[in-house]
């Protein structure tokens, strides 16, 4: 990742990017995105996370006490002590050299009811395990494609993976500690089918999902600017129905909807800019892919697009062009 920039987010707005920070889709779970790296290169990876990234220009991580303030205001602003604070990079949190110091602060926030985390598990150990348990973690949200080493490397994009390690520190927490395991594998059709019945067994013979759902199969979707392997995309219709013969066949919720994990829809954070509004924005720095720039305004931060040409430090005026869920995306 030598051909990025690295940057420590200090003292700028934590909210309107989709990279790092937290973001808010109207419900009771907050996304929190502390690091955006990742060790992996997995082959269906939305976000072009990993070493064989061509898109990124910038990797970035946030201060831990500004991350734990902006979420205590964000929290406190939804109106309700039912908070879920969900930690989904767009890389892998546990590369974030304080998670657990975060998992303590979200755990310790009075307005939080669940901390979960979303990982690829290939850091863990039964010591990181341990702690993060200490520190509060509720669940985690571990994705695994394969049981067979060979197909998890080639998956994983990288020859180190080393899926017998995961698969052992997945039952390690489903079996030895008080933490919630969800086995949340991507299914990509023509490559790991075989895989997925083999992965329900798994877990469900390990004790996955104590209080919530053991499996969370994820469909896979092509992104703009993720990774595509060479996999039919199947429809929605026929995902389902797969799913539902599953149900049948192992006796487990595989259909999962948000009430299942307890989120709810209540009070968004204020949306702070209308779509095609004109704004004058400072251009701060690098943005996280190639042609952006990260930019402020209205105390929010917000991706300017097509920004190659506008210099850093520059005051700019340019139209608001995507305003949903509170990430901000501009064009000069």
């Amino acid at each position: 990742m030598s051909k990025c920039n690295h940057i420590l987010i200090r003292d700028i707005p934590l909210f309107g990017c989709i990279a790092f920070g937290i973001i808010d889709r109207g419900t009771n779970v907050l996304q929190v995105r502390p690091y955006t790296e990742c060790p992996l290169s997995c082959v269906f990876c939305s976000t072009d996370a990993g070493a064989h990234s061509k898109r990124r220009i910038s990797e970035y991580m946030v201060d831990l006490p500004q991350l734990l303030s902006a979420f205590e205001w964000a929290s406190s602003y939804k109106e309700t002590d039912d908070i879920e604070a969900h930690i989904d990079t767009v890389g892998e949190p546990l590369m974030y050299p304080q998670i657990v110091e975060l998992v303590s602060g979200l755990s310790g926030n009075g307005h939080v009811r669940t901390v979960s985390m979303q990982t690829n598990a290939s850091l863990l150990d039964t010591k990181l395990i341990d702690s993060l348990e200490s520190a509060g973690l509720s669940r985690i949200n571990i994705s695994i494609e394969s049981l067979e080493p060979g197909l998890a490397k080639r998956i994983a994009g990288i020859g180190s993976y080393n899926v017998e390690k995961v698969l052992e520190n997945a039952e390690y927490i489903a079996r030895n500690t008080n933490i919630d395991l969800l086995v949340a594998p991507v299914w990509l059709p023509g490559i790991n089918d075989a895989e997925i019945p083999k992965l329900i067994e798994f877990a469900l013979e390990i004790g996955a999902g104590k209080k919530f759902p053991a499996l969370g199969i994820q469909k896979f979707l092509p992104h703009k600017y993720g990774r595509k392997p060479d996999v039919k995309v199947m429809n929605w219709d026929k995902f389902y129905s797969r799913l539902r013969e599953w149900e049948k066949m192992y006796q487990t919720k595989l259909v999962l909807a948000p009430s299942d994990f307890g989120s709810f829809k209540c009070k968004p954070l204020p949306r702070a800019f209308k779509r095609y509004e004109r704004v004058k924005v400072k251009v701060l720095g690098p943005g996280w892919m190639k042609g952006e720039k990260l930019a402020v305004a209205r105390d929010r931060v917000l991706t300017v697009v097509d920004a190659d040409r506008i210099p850093v430090g520059s005051d700019v005026f340019v139209r608001m062009e995507r305003v949903v869920d509170g990430i901000y995306i501009a064009r000069p």
